[in-house]
């Protein structure tokens, strides 16, 4: 899995809002902050606000919070919302509610993208905001 600026940036501006002592943040705080364009920032914060990972509050003084509690909100869930999937490969058999592939029951490595596919989602899911910010990772792959 190839995550790519648009992920890494999504997972940054949810870890600053996460980590902020106010609960409203500014865009133009992040940027400031995260060296991170506004422009690009709107996006991401548009792509979390319809992943519901974030509320916007509009108006003076207004600004984005998180939609629920860090420990509430996976690196998966962000990396999800921003890149749609966290899939591996493109294979239609590991897209949920796809058509399938083909050669599905042919197919000698689908077992294997499933095994990966299957690892990635344990650890992007079994890590939270809460732990990325008090800097503990849980151990989920038997370490």
């Amino acid at each position: 899995m190839l995550v790519s600026t648009k992920g890494r940036y999504a997972l940054r501006l949810m870890m600053y809002i996460a980590s902020a002592p106010s609960q409203k943040v500014a865009l133009r705080e992040v940027s400031e902050n995260e060296g991170i364009s506004p422009k690009y920032l709107e996006q991401l914060a548009r792509d979390m606000v319809a992943g519901k990972l974030l509320n916007s509050v509009r108006g003076h003084g207004g600004g984005y919070l998180l939609a629920r509690p860090a420990k509430e909100i996976t690196a998966g869930d962000v990396l999800r919302a921003a890149e749609g999937s966290v899939s591996p490969v493109a294979c239609a058999s590991l897209e949920a509610g796809g058509p399938g592939c083909p050669r599905e029951n042919v197919c000698p490595t689908l077992s294997f993208w499933r095994g990966l596919d299957s690892v990635i989602d344990a650890y992007v899911d079994g890590v939270t905001l809460a732990d990325l910010r008090n800097g503990g990772m849980p151990c989920i792959l038997g370490e």
